[in-house]
């Protein structure tokens, strides 16, 4: 027999953790391998998490609603060796061996861990894979409690621990140094000041009080991570789209009797997006701390509502590559899918740009959030008809035209006003200048 730890996946670029919906599986219960054994949630999409092998179920460590980091293990499945092909126990029975097995595993560790390791005697808070770790060093308690930490509210971190094992018994006086660099850290952080905490807010008897959904929550935390972490700054243009209109409105008809999808103006956005990304790499780019990622690909990310009002980011990868009708395949797909809640892990990972659209709302401009750790984000306003001057070689004149309002909110800490400027004007460029007479 061995045992497999199914753990918590990479869900995308910026999700460090996830909170578990559901287990579809009990202790005991025999699954094969790609059957789903739980569902869980992130701030990005819902999704279930199935099994790598064939096994049973013979541990599940976290809850319902429990939020689970990326890399911890959430349950442990026994599976099967070479065994004889004589007396062959029939599946109840292994169900019943494999359930008396690990219950008799789960009491030696218990023990075990009574003797050694009893956190709850500690006031700090420790994740389970620090517990893990100090158990497996032989790390007790109180030695764990003398730990300096450096994550959140000085909690002790899976680099802390690490770091004071490997320097633990070195006698060598400069080895001190680390960990008073870290004790200083840890003070400066400390003496930080912090955010002023939120105004109470009172109600009286004829208020309604509603508790944010789950993604709500998550997307609220999303939203204000990263103003915080992002200097946020907006350019505006005014785009001239009467070409665009005029040309859909002849073509859309033909393209979807032709295709047997619609063709809306967004795949037409999103083409002058990544044609401009090509054009200002620099826009196409990451930031990590002091470090600078600029990407290889360009992998649109397209805001889609949800039939409960919040937006999701799936992604369009390598946009670049895709012809217009490609393209409109790729939004449609995306956006029908987030519709009926049908997206899976990889559809909103790996975005490098995002665009969403205003317009839709009503919206003549917006100043969108950026999508961390993305560094732009570009707002589509609605499209309208205005009086308008036009320019000829016979003089200037007073017309009808389409026109429309590209906000693009950009991160000032890496993006200065002339790049983030200039790339929202190329693809107003490219737009402007699009061919009436274009084949699709």
């Amino acid at each position: 027999m061995a045992k497999f730890e199914l753990k918590l996946p990479q869900m995308g670029e910026s999700v460090a953790e996830a909170t578990i919906i559901s287990w579809l599986k009990e202790v005991g219960e025999t699954i094969e391998a790609d059957e789903a054994v739980l569902e869980i949630a992130t701030d990005k999409v819902d999704s279930e998490l199935p099994s790598e092998v064939d096994g049973v179920l013979v541990e599940i460590l976290f809850n319902v609603d429990d939020v689970v980091k990326v890399g911890q293990t959430l349950a442990i499945i026994e599976t099967e060796g070479e065994g004889s092909a004589e007396a062959t126990p029939a599946p109840a029975v292994k169900v019943a061996e494999a359930t008396a097995v690990a219950a008799v595993a789960d009491t030696v560790t218990a023990a075990k861990e009574t003797v050694s390791n009893d956190f709850s005697t500690s006031e700090k808070f420790y994740s389970p894979l620090v517990k893990n770790i100090a158990k497996e060093e032989g790390i007790s308690v109180e030695e764990l409690d003398t730990i300096p930490g450096t994550g959140k509210d000085e909690r002790v971190t899976k680099n802390d621990i690490l770091a004071y094992i490997k320097n633990k018994g070195t006698q060598q006086p400069q080895v001190a140094a680390p960990k008073a660099a870290v004790q200083e850290a840890a003070k400066v952080v400390k003496e930080t000041p912090k955010a002023a905490p939120a105004t109470p807010v009172s109600t009286n008897g004829g208020d309604e009080i509603i508790e944010m959904t789950r993604m709500g929550k998550l997307i609220a935390h999303h939203m204000v991570a990263s103003v915080q972490t992002s200097a946020h700054v907006q350019s505006f243009i005014e785009v001239d789209v009467t070409k665009i209109w005029n040309w859909r409105k002849k073509m859309k008809d033909s393209f979807e009797k032709r295709e047997g999808e619609k063709l809306t103006f967004t795949p037409i956005f999103m083409e002058a997006v990544a044609k401009a990304l090509k054009d200002f790499p620099m826009m196409n780019i990451a930031v990590d701390g002091d470090n600078i990622i600029k990407r290889k690909n360009i992998n649109l990310g397209m805001a889609a509502a949800l039939a409960d009002g919040n937006l999701i980011v799936p992604v369009i990868k390598n946009a670049d590559q895709l012809n217009l009708v490609g393209m409109a395949k790729a939004v449609n797909d995306l956006a029908d899918r987030a519709r009926n809640n049908k997206l899976k892990p990889d559809d909103i990972q790996g975005g490098t740009y995002t665009v969403t659209n205003v317009g839709t709302f009503g919206s003549i401009m917006g100043t969108p959030i950026i999508n961390q750790p993305q560094v732009g984000i570009l707002a589509l306003g609605a499209i309208r008809k205005v009086p308008a001057v036009i320019e000829t070689p016979e003089g200037d004149f007073i017309g009808i035209r389409y026109k429309m309002f590209l906000s693009h909110s950009y991160d000032h800490r890496v993006v200065n006003g002339a790049l983030g400027g200039q790339f929202v004007k190329r693809v107003a460029d490219y737009l402007e200048a699009w061919d009436s007479n274009r084949d699709i």
